[in-house]
């Protein structure tokens, strides 16, 4: 018999889809407006806008439309939790980053007017960015996956946290002068006060550790749950790591670093999203296995191919007079070395790593060992009957076994 909805969880879900929808038609019309609008901006007041083209504002556009979509499934499934909302923000803000700079661009090779009302549009993209970033940094490992603190005093740290967003806001939001990132506009709303700076200032101190507290957070509550909140958190986790190694594309300059950034925010995104659906949990386990069996086989892999290939040139240099030889050999060894260093890296990782599986998989080929030798049925059906409740750990075992005689 199925139940219904209450009407808060119903007008709940349909905003949330209704904030999906919206937010894809803008990324649509960026994408439309980028393509078919004027060309690079290196002839208007600013030469930096849309810097990016096409192919960043249909990254931004389309990660910020699933980041409002994938809200709108949580939001689905469970309305009342706050991990959907955020999900649905983060897209909202981040489209609105977009929308802003798209407003920017058009305007500038267009018209060059920067006053008027599409003034207050950029203004708005100036501290936009504030509530996409620091909820995606803070509120989301704070409150994933129940959509509450891990206690009543974890609380603080979101206040902190809310602090902090508010304090940057009034220092970006109200600082005279151009506005960051749109150099052509006067900020419409900047007060020339040293106290918006030192507002401004005293909110960036406090986003570092209301980020360091958050992470510590969701550490402690890994570190404290079990079962499926294990494994929820295991998820989100392991997308997380993307995240630096993103963000080391910024320290090399380039344009690749911000859509790194915004591709590795996504894949977070999907994985809060399979993590609050409760969509095959335990194939993390699987994925985590393989990630660091193969990261670490490839590492040394790679490591070997270089170190003889080195050492082979020196050695064979006045023979082969550089004819190759030291490559092939170099590259016969390392293949030679993935079947034993696969299955060594496997069995560290599974013994330093996975020691429920290493210990139950220690278990059967000692079970098999013994069963071998074995032939009195009964001491059978008691090793395995201990072998099943060792590894698999069950409620209860039950075991049949043909009456002695009968045909098989």
């Amino acid at each position: 018999m199925k139940t219904r909805r209450a009407p808060l969880d119903h007008r709940l879900t349909v905003a949330a889809w209704l904030v999906a929808t919206v937010t894809t038609t803008l990324a649509l019309s960026c994408i439309v407006v980028e393509i078919v609008g004027p060309g690079p901006a290196a002839s208007s007041a600013d030469p930096e806008a849309g810097a990016g083209g096409v192919l960043f504002v249909t990254i931004q556009t389309l990660m910020a439309s699933a980041f409002a979509i994938l809200g709108a499934v949580v939001v689905s499934r469970q309305p009342r939790n706050a991990v959907g909302w955020l999900l649905a923000l983060i897209g909202t803000f981040f489209m609105y980053i977009a929308v802003s700079n798209e407003v920017y661009l058009q305007v500038l090779l267009n018209t060059g007017d920067t006053s008027g009302p599409l003034a207050y549009v950029v203004w708005g993209g100036n501290w936009a960015w504030l509530f996409a970033m620091v909820p995606a940094g803070t509120f989301l490992p704070l409150l994933f996956p129940t959509g509450r603190p891990l206690t009543p005093r974890w609380a603080a740290v979101v206040w902190l946290a809310a602090a902090a967003v508010t304090l940057s806001f009034v220092g970006s939001a109200f600082k005279a002068g151009p506005l960051d990132g749109a150099q052509a506009v006067d900020n419409p709303l900047g007060i020339d006060s040293p106290a918006v700076g030192i507002i401004g200032g005293v909110g960036g101190l406090l986003l570092l550790p209301a980020l360091l507290a958050s992470i510590a957070s969701m550490i402690l509550r890994f570190r404290r749950s079990s079962g499926v909140e294990r494994q929820q958190i295991k998820w989100v986790a392991s997308a997380a790591l993307l995240l630096p190694i993103a963000a080391t594309g910024l320290g090399f300059g380039g344009d690749a670093g911000w859509p790194m950034i915004l591709v590795a925010l996504l894949i977070i995104a999907m994985a809060v999203t399979v993590a609050m659906l409760r969509y095959r949990l335990y194939d993390i386990d699987v994925v985590i296995n393989r990630a660091l069996v193969y990261g670490a086989l490839t590492a040394i892999l790679a490591a070997t191919y270089l170190a003889s290939v080195l050492l082979l040139q020196l050695a064979l240099e006045p023979f082969t007079q550089g004819s190759g030889l030291a490559v092939a050999a170099s590259t016969l060894a390392a293949a030679a070395l993935v079947r034993p260093a696969r299955t060594r890296i496997q069995a560290i990782v599974d013994r330093r790593f996975f020691r429920r599986k290493y210990d139950a998989a220690l278990t059967l080929e000692r079970f098999g060992a013994r069963l071998r030798d074995e032939v009195d049925l009964d001491t059978v059906e008691g090793d395995l009957r201990s072998v099943v409740a060792e590894t698999m750990q069950p409620e209860h075992v039950s075991l049949w076994v043909p009456a002695r005689g009968a045909e098989s």
